[in-house]
């Protein structure tokens, strides 16, 4: 695919720190060998999950956020390289396939206004034309029977994981999004607000709970919005569980899973979420880091987890010398639902 460029054993080598009497996963996973079909070879290696990155943060700008989501990639697969290979991570389960290419794309955006009408026309005809390879690499991934880890850009992806995922099962298939806001906005031109509307829309999703939803932050338009669709999308807000106690949480990840688990599911997480996590939409009050690899590690142990996408984390807008975290954290998300969906049993 000329869309794709594939990661390689160099790549690895590069960023991968090798030190004597350690093994790092840069030195295990797997990368498509030269001059070879990448999706027909994924249907033969031996590993399970594939890593594939994003390096966009166009629908952010056409959602009038901050951007930077673009850099949470290449922060990522710098901190999984150097995990460590063991007896609780094995790095011979990834194969890193690679990133979208975005660069043409990106270039054309420094140059547009989110404020002017003409511009926010093309930055949603930009999204939409990301869209389509995201949701055809997705379903290439689906279909050669592997898992997919998508890292970074802005959670506009949701639509083309979704439709990917849909198209792979031959049905509409359910997701849990694990976000401050509801990315259920009006179909008003593709941004990172309406990707899972959008993918409603179309037919492609099926069920939708939103988990920790913060009630300032989400507009009376869209509560009504669910409130009709109720049979269909669900929700809980962060305040009822962590602020007023009114909700425990646990008992919201067994009812949101019990919502959605009889058939595929996508695993959405935005780290807008979590509270001083640099990301288009930073919040200071949120699920602490802990919950969420909780949360993860609840929801990939169901054999219907189908993929993990890890959206809005912005290394470029950490303005300390920390700004490699993102990446870390991003790292142990990725090994938390390695590690439990490996467990696969129904919860």
């Amino acid at each position: 695919m000329e869309k794709l460029i594939l990661f390689t054993n160099s790549d690895l080598s590069k960023i991968t720190n090798h030190r004597s009497g350690e093994i790092k996963f840069g030195e295990k996973m797997i990368t498509i060998p030269k001059d070879t079909n990448a999706f027909s070879f994924l249907k033969t290696t031996e590993a399970k999950y594939v890593l594939f990155g994003i390096p966009e943060d166009i629908g952010v700008r056409a959602n009038f956020g901050r951007p930077g989501a673009a850099s949470a990639w290449n922060s990522a697969i710098q901190s999984i390289a150097n995990i460590q290979h063991n007896r609780f991570n094995k790095g011979n389960q990834i194969l890193v396939l690679g990133q979208l290419n975005v660069f043409d794309e990106m270039q054309e955006v420094q140059h547009l206004d989110f404020n002017d009408i003409d511009d926010r026309l093309k930055l949603s005809q930009l999204v939409e034309k990301i869209d389509k390879e995201v949701s055809h690499v997705i379903c290439k991934i689906i279909q050669s029977g592997k898992i997919p880890i998508v890292i970074g850009g802005g959670h506009n992806n949701s639509y083309g994981n979704i439709k990917g995922a849909a198209l792979a099962k031959g049905k509409p298939i359910n997701a849990i999004n694990f976000d401050a806001h509801s990315d259920f906005r009006i179909l008003e031109g593709r941004h990172s607000g309406n990707g899972f509307s959008y993918a409603y829309e179309e037919g492609f999703l099926k069920k939708y709970f939103i988990f920790g939803l913060h009630e300032n932050y989400t507009s009376k338009s869209v509560l009504d919005t669910i409130k009709k669709l109720e049979d269909r999308i669900r929700y809980n807000t962060y305040d009822s569980i962590n602020v007023r106690k009114e909700k425990d949480f646990n008992h919201e990840m067994f009812d949101a899973c019990e919502f959605i688990k009889n058939d595929p599911f996508g695993v959405e997480i935005d780290l807008d979420a979590i509270p001083n996590i640099a990301s288009s939409a930073m919040t200071l009050s949120g699920f602490s880091i802990e919950e969420l690899r909780q949360f993860i590690t609840y929801f990939a142990r169901n054999k219907n987890a189908t993929y993990l996408h890890i959206c809005e984390g912005a290394p470029d807008l950490d303005g300390g010398n920390n700004n490699h975290l993102i990446g870390k954290l991003i790292g142990y998300l990725v090994t938390d639902f390695i590690k439990s969906h490996n467990t696969i049993f129904v919860v």
